[in-house]
């Protein structure tokens, strides 16, 4: 019954206009129904269906409740509860002239009501049932709240961890960043962005966001179209390809030209070339931010070039609802553009299914849960096997881990218990209170069995214009809160800790405020704070295992010459604590391997493993003199891309291939078996990576084009093959054609991207 009343309703719309004996378009023939709707509609409400509102940020609900009656909204974001809205929906479906309803949206990234770890921690897992299957309860509780999209996920390419964003995405390579991206849209989206217990991915920020000059936000990008369609391009080009509904626009400028007006980024390579055909969306303010940029003169002129450039809604909008009217009045826009648009964005809703029924997430009142944060909405275990799979095993001198479950372990340190920084950025709805510390795991781990002692030993840092930058936006309420004590009454209350137990464990890094939007950083050590009670700890002579928890990359020299364990845990998310006791007392066996590299010091960066070949190239062993490196530290990354330890060990036979050469359109398979030496279970990655000998252009030292995630017993061994064919030695050459040329190739396999078995087989 609800069927047949919800689809009177979507009839109804194409009759509303008035059109006297016009028969409404059926609704399963999706073009001749937004065909038929958009000739009904007036210049205003076909503006008003491009504007993209935040409740509470740009305007109080009872203001936005009004304008969506009045068909100047199409859709809105950050209310996240049904109960915020079905008021918002009954405006749109209910009280505007044409019924159009409204759709709802939220940056809903690396979990919704329960949070996994952040994208970088899901990349760790090298597990792309890990991320699918984080996405997918991500879109099944967001779509509980009422929730019809997400703007994720983020595979933007980061090689400068200075950037804050790095956090949001997938690492430094294109081809597992690609691989993320499509695993996160299928878990987001389910078999079809209709699907009522999943939302519409918004894949973002489009394009080359993470490339910013310098790490700093919001800055420029200058690149070569190749460097673009080789490294940058293809994880944007993977989410489209899985089904994203939909695209965030960057707030960069690409070659001079800001991403927002950029007409070949946005038609010409988005939709003729990659055949897009969903919905873009600003990001927030950026329109206005074309005269920052410089690109326009006043509102007038930046609205046109977005309009033209193919900018479907304004998110935050003003420039769109003030001046598109006059623009289409004056001739200087034509209502093409404008119909062109609005085409996409009732396109997007209608995928969405809200045609159908506009309360399709939202239900009726009756069906509102009556604790939007009650337990029984989390899904605990599914974020605590998410998080096991994350951490990174960096260091693990004299089998100092797996700890025993007895005795007294000191757990100090400021992320030790910080239940809103082991969330991350963009954490969405959850809430701290819900979140389990590093603390309240070690605890529950013991319980009955030994003892934890507990001090801060130190404030995340001891600067107070950077304390103050961090709780600016949050000033009624701080998420950096300082220890009033004197650093070294801290100092001395956690070595006395120490002293008095078996083993520490200290949890340091950044808050995560540090790894968020707008906060790029200058240095990548640990803040002088932490440093210090580190210093101070190793005093002790006790056994020191170093709990890493940051949203980039940093520079851990010391503490990798000094701790006698080192985990990287990144934001572990809702069951974090939980998860990271696991591993150190042995009840998971840690297999994450690093999706970016560790950089030696700031003046490394970039450090990504597949640069560019050179004519000087520096190689360990040989004298170092006129030779690309730097000669005051030792070259190369301190830990590369795909490392990650284990508490077991594996060894890798040399490679065998089923040929010497490859025909065109043929295939050849590379394999090798790998064995676990040690004594426990345990999984590993073995990772496939090509290097082109001889090409028409400069190419990579080696990329990634394959992997497996392996589980073996101990003694155990199995025969991993992988398949090679053309596809995988293609790239985009000088007249950015994609094709393969003939030649030799090398075949390398490791269980990192430096550990390599090599053969070499030829292209014919």
């Amino acid at each position: 019954m609800r069927m047949l009343s919800t689809l009177a309703v979507a009839a109804s719309l194409v009759c509303t206009a008035g059109l006297a004996g016009a028969a409404p378009a059926p609704m399963g023939d999706k073009n001749a129904f937004i065909a038929d709707l958009i000739g009904q509609m007036t210049l205003e409400e076909k503006i008003g269906q491009l504007r993209l509102i935040s409740i509470g940020q740009d305007m109080p609900q009872p203001q936005l409740i009004k304008e969506i009656a009045a068909g100047r909204v199409g859709g809105t974001f950050n209310s996240v509860t049904r109960a915020d809205n079905r008021p918002l929906q009954d405006a749109a479906a209910r009280q505007s002239r044409l019924k159009i309803p409204i759709f709802f949206a939220y940056d809903v990234v690396h979990g919704h009501r329960t949070v996994f770890p952040i994208s970088l921690g899901l990349a760790s897992s090298w597990d792309m049932g890990v991320v699918e299957q984080a996405a997918r309860i991500s879109g099944l509780e967001a779509s509980a709240d009422g929730l019809d999209a997400t703007f994720a996920p983020m595979v933007d390419i980061s090689r400068d961890p200075r950037w804050g964003r790095t956090s949001e995405g997938f690492g430094e390579d294109p081809h597992l960043v690609s691989q993320c991206a499509r695993a996160s849209v299928k878990g987001f989206q389910g078999a079809s962005p209709a699907n009522p217990q999943g939302v519409m991915a918004f894949v973002k920020h489009f394009a080359l966001y993470g490339a910013v000059e310098g790490g700093r936000d919001y800055n420029t990008v200058d690149m070569s179209p190749q460097r673009m369609y080789q490294d940058y391009l293809p994880p944007y080009r993977a989410a489209i390809d899985a089904g994203a509904g939909g695209v965030m626009i960057a707030l960069n400028s690409v070659n001079g030209v800001p991403a927002t007006s950029n007409t070949w980024l946005l038609r010409d390579l988005l939709r003729k070339e990659w055949g897009f055909k969903g919905v873009t969306v600003s990001d927030h303010g950026a329109i206005d931010e074309l005269l920052r940029h410089g690109v326009a003169s006043n509102g007038r002129e930046a609205a046109k070039l977005a309009i033209q450039a193919g900018v479907d809604m304004s998110m935050a909008d003003s420039r769109y609802l003030e001046q598109l009217p006059g623009l289409v009045k004056s001739g200087d826009v034509p209502v093409r553009l404008i119909d062109d648009a609005v085409r996409e964005v009732l396109g997007a809703k209608y995928d969405m299914g809200l045609f159908q029924d506009p309360y399709r997430r939202i239900g009726n009142a009756a069906g509102d849960p009556a604790d939007v944060n009650a337990e029984a909405r989390l899904h605990r275990a599914e974020a605590r096997a998410a998080a096991r799979k994350s951490l990174v095993l960096l260091e693990n001198r004299n089998q100092t881990l797996p700890l025993k479950k007895s005795g007294t372990v000191a757990v100090i340190g400021p992320m030790a218990d910080a239940p809103i920084d082991i969330m991350g950025s963009w954490s969405a709805a959850g809430k701290a209170t819900q979140s389990v510390t590093l603390l309240q795991g070690m605890r529950d781990a013991l319980a009955g069995n030994g003892k934890v002692v507990y001090a801060r030993g130190a404030n995340v840092t001891d600067d107070e214009r950077v304390v103050g930058y961090l709780n600016f936006l949050n000033w009624d309420n701080p998420e950096v809160v300082q220890d009033k004590r004197s650093p070294g009454d801290m100092i001395a209350e956690a070595v006395e800790a120490a002293r008095q137990s078996d083993v520490i464990v200290v949890a340091v890094g950044e808050s995560r405020g540090m790894s968020h939007e707008a906060s790029s950083r200058t240095s990548l050590s640990l803040p002088g704070s932490q440093q210090t009670l580190l210093k101070a700890l190793r005093t002790t002579g006790k056994p020191l295992v170093v709990v890493l928890m940051n949203g980039r990359p940093l520079t851990v020299n010391w503490e990798k010459e000094n701790a006698d364990a080192l985990l990287e845990t990144w934001y572990a998310g809702t069951e974090g604590g939980h998860a990271i006791a696991d591993v150190l007392f042995g009840d998971e066996n840690p297999s994450g391997k690093l999706p970016i590299s560790f950089p030696r010091s700031l003046g490394q960066i970039p450090t990504y493993y597949n640069h560019l070949r050179i004519g000087r190239p520096f190689t360990p062993g040989k004298p170092p003199n006129y030779t690309s490196q730097y000669f005051e530290e030792e070259s190369g990354p301190l830990y590369p891309f795909g490392y990650g330890l284990s508490y077991t060990t594996f060894s890798l036979s040399d490679i065998t291939l089923s040929g010497q050469t490859m025909p065109r359109n043929g295939k050849l398979t590379a394999s090798v078996t790998v064995k676990n030496t040690g004594q426990r279970e345990g999984e590993t990655v073995v990772q496939l990576y090509v290097q082109d000998v001889t090409a028409s252009v400069v190419r990579p030292v080696k990329e990634l084009k394959d992997f497996r995630k392996v589980l073996l017993k101990p003694g155990e061994s199995r025969v991993v093959t992988f398949p090679i064919d053309e596809d995988k030695l293609k790239f985009f050459n000088a007249r950015l054609e994609y094709a393969a040329e003939p030649g030799d190739f090398n075949v390398q396999i490791g269980l990192d991207s430096e550990s390599v078995r090599q053969q070499r087989f030829a292209l014919q």
